[in-house]
């Protein structure tokens, strides 16, 4: 095998590692909108046995406004694409658990991406051994 080839085979390995990192990352950030989900769902159902309650809202960097919950059981809900709708309580808590097995979905697809990266990974870092063990020691290296 060519220097060429072993360089390629190097260049290969670079690529698939940022390919694994970006799939961990991925991987993060829907662990961190599903846990996001759960919360909004727990909260949603809070809201709905404590009704006409105070609570604290969050309005950014860790910053609250002590408020009070209505009892009309509706909520605010962000459909996508900035679109935010006024529906009932259940029809969120819906909403949210069809969204929880989408991101559940995604999840293991992007796990079982990372998995063919990682397995290719091993494969070609072996190939790349192999090689390099046949090859033994160049002469004049001072291995003898």
């Amino acid at each position: 095998m060519s220097e060429e080839q072993l360089l390629q085979m190097l260049q290969q390995t670079k690529i698939l590692e940022q390919h694994l990192a970006d799939m961990a990352s991925q991987e993060n950030s829907l662990l961190s909108v599903l846990r996001e989900t759960v919360t909004a769902i727990e909260s949603i159902k809070l809201l709905k046995e404590k009704q006409d309650s105070e609570t604290l809202m969050p309005i950014g960097q860790g910053t609250y406004v002590k408020t009070k919950t209505s009892s009309n059981n509706k909520v605010f809900l962000n459909v996508g694409a900035n679109v935010v709708v006024e529906k009932d309580m259940d029809y969120a808590i819906n909403y949210l658990e069809a969204r929880i097995k989408e991101i559940q979905v995604a999840r293991q697809n992007a796990y079982a991406n990372k998995q063919k990266f990682e397995n290719e990974l091993v494969r070609v870092r072996n190939q790349m051994n192999s090689i390099m063990q046949s090859r033994g020691p160049k002469p004049g290296s001072g291995n003898v």
